[in-house]
């Protein structure tokens, strides 16, 4: 399955909830179709999209439309794609210039952040990458040992510490270690649940303080692992781990099993950082970098 049509088949229920209603409108699309513009706005609010930025979309789309004299489906729904893509576009890339670079992975559990990490992993392995994973969600046993399987599938190294060991510890012991072996990329699994919420992000925190004060030269990618079916109950775990460990980036896992696919607009709106991958299934190519482009138009096409 090429990649245009992973997304097409990933989005399959966010597509059935959103295109149902919008296809015969755009369909009879003349330029003074009033209802069309409200039952867009509507249709993107339920895809979890969030109320301003659906407001926001269509108010661009009836200014595209009246400025450029719009008539017909193919015309609406060109700048239907030019304005949704505008709205998510940002920078996908991860950005490891340095030896070693670190990826920071943060979310709460039962997100996919230990299979996300794993899936990188294999991916910049056969790269030709030299990967290094630091198995610090000391604190739920089958952790490390889940992180352990990864990295033998993927063939690089991992540091882990016995279980109830002090996290940001397992930390310093993996940069230093990446430091002697040469390894180019060091991937840390973080916890998601503590016995309260503070004591989390106080954890992410000292983590964060070790990584910037051991490799203060280094490029550090702080991704936020998010589950696209809880939709905008994301967004609001997102904001308390942003201010924890300063997010670049965002993987929105789980795409395939939810109608709520429009939160990707709500995501790049409210936190200001860009989507960098999609999980779309369970397969280890399912991981995909993010492009907004073509995201818009699976979700159209």
């Amino acid at each position: 399955m090429g990649f245009f049509d992973k997304i097409k088949s990933g989005l399959a229920k966010t597509k059935q909830n959103m295109s149902a209603s919008w296809n015969s409108m755009i369909a009879d699309f003349t330029g003074e179709n009033e209802e069309f513009f409200d039952e867009l706005e509507e249709t993107l609010i339920m895809a979890d999209a969030g109320v301003d930025n659906a407001e926001h979309m269509v108010r661009k789309l009836r200014i595209a439309v009246s400025d450029q004299g719009i008539r017909g489906s193919e015309g609406v729904k060109s700048a239907m794609v030019d304005i949704l893509s505008e709205t998510i576009d940002g920078d996908p890339a991860l950005h490891l210039d340095t030896v070693p670079s670190v990826i920071l992975v943060v979310g709460v559990n039962g997100v996919g952040k230990t299979t996300t990490i794993g899936k990188l992993a294999c991916s910049m392995t056969a790269e030709g990458k030299k990967v290094l994973l630091a198995a610090a969600d000391t604190f739920r046993a089958a952790a490390a040992e889940q992180l352990t399987i990864w990295a033998e599938r993927a063939g690089c190294s991992i540091v882990r510490h016995s279980e109830g060991s002090d996290p940001a510890a397992v930390v310093f012991d993996a940069l230093s270690a990446a430091k002697a072996r040469g390894s180019e990329v060091v991937i840390v699994d973080t916890a998601g649940r503590l016995h309260n919420k503070q004591n989390l992000m106080n954890e992410l925190t000292k983590i964060r303080r070790v990584i910037d004060r051991e490799c203060p030269n280094s490029s550090i990618e702080s991704l936020m692992v998010l589950d696209a079916t809880t939709g905008q109950n994301g967004l609001q775990q997102a904001k308390q781990f942003s201010d924890a460990a300063g997010i670049t980036g965002i993987v929105l896992t789980k795409l395939d099993g939810t109608a709520k696919g429009g939160v990707v607009f709500a995501i790049r709106s409210e936190l200001g950082v860009p989507v960098k991958y999609i999980g779309v299934g369970e397969g280890q190519d399912d991981l995909m970098p993010f492009n907004a482009r073509e995201f818009v138009e699976a979700l159209l096409e």
